[in-house]
């Protein structure tokens, strides 16, 4: 079928909330894109004319594909080397979607997409298009082919768990850029203490790296641990200096609506840091090394100017 003007702006007009939803969904910015481009196919051999409410239709139909996604995505976290993060998203990017609420912002987190993971696809779901898209039950369970008491109880399980795997990050933007500066003075003082005293006793530190790169297979768990890789990982090495290829730029930025740290070599990112801050100190950091997972940001990165770095590593 040929589309009209008017039904290609229709979808071009839907497409930035698709991809936000198959983002926190699928938790990877290139199986998103792949999705929604799946959608407008079907959209294109549909019958469009007759589609009541094309929103609807193409939500729906996103969703199924994803649903499908999720099944396969599941066997491949299995066979994955190591640990397991989202691809990043910076600042700016707009499949990031809605920012307007704290659930919204939190929804994109990596804390909470890696959290998504333990959920059944119907729970994650429920979950995303009720909390961060504000999809009434009504309209969540026409998706699913289920009752709307059915996409309650999915909505009150995904949640429950959730809550019980994440702290509130919600901190004020200055604050925030406050602590991460004292985090970078103290990760290169080469002491520990000053770094123990900026994180939660129960700190972790993880690290994606695919196989590709170099990463621990087991995150590093209490202040003392993280503060010990921290506080080397930011000392300059001949080891450290062979593995980047090149000087290092660390910039402070934000990724997936959370204060991070990015680095480039030769403008090419390497690594985006998230670093999850809380009232009590720093309780995460969770690194995407992964190259894979890292070509989306390099674009975006080249394409945005981000100033001085804050740091470098020669």
């Amino acid at each position: 079928m040929v589309l009209t003007g008017n039904q290609i702006d229709l979808f071009e007009a839907a497409m930035p909330r698709l991809k936000a939803i198959a983002y926190r969904l699928l938790g990877s910015a290139s199986d998103a894109e792949d999705a929604v481009q799946d959608t407008f196919l079907r959209w294109q051999s549909a019958d469009v004319d007759r589609i009541e409410v094309p929103e609807a239709w193409l939500t729906k139909v996103l969703t199924n594909l994803c649903l499908n996604q999720l099944t396969s995505a599941r066997a491949r976290r299995e066979t994955y080397v190591g640990q397991w993060l989202p691809e990043p998203l910076l600042a700016g990017d707009p499949m990031l979607g809605p920012a307007e609420t704290v659930e919204q912002r939190e929804s994109v987190s990596f804390a909470v997409l890696v959290l998504l993971e333990r959920l059944s696809p119907n729970e994650r779901v429920v979950y995303v298009l009720r909390e961060a898209f504000g999809y009434p039950h009504r309209r969540i369970a026409e998706i699913l082919d289920a009752t709307e008491s059915a996409s309650q109880q999915l909505f009150h399980r995904a949640k429950k768990h959730i809550a019980e795997g994440r702290t509130r990050t919600e901190i004020d933007e200055a604050a925030a850029r406050r602590i991460v500066d004292e985090f970078l003075t103290a990760a290169t003082s080469g002491r520990t203490e000053p770094l123990v005293r900026l994180l939660t006793a129960d700190a972790v530190a993880i690290g994606d790296g695919g196989g590709k790169v170099p990463a621990r297979t087991r995150p590093f768990e209490g202040a003392v641990a993280v503060a010990k890789f921290m506080r080397s990982l930011f000392t300059p090495n001949q080891a450290a200096r062979n593995l980047l290829g090149g000087t290092a730029e660390i910039h402070v930025s934000y990724a997936n609506g959370l204060p991070a740290l990015v680095v480039t070599v030769d403008g090419r990112v390497i690594g985006v840091m998230c670093l999850e801050i809380t009232a009590d100190g720093i309780a995460a950091f969770r690194n995407q090394a992964n190259p894979d997972k890292l070509d989306r940001a390099t674009r975006q990165w080249a394409a945005t100017d981000h100033g001085e770095p804050a740091l470098r590593i020669n």
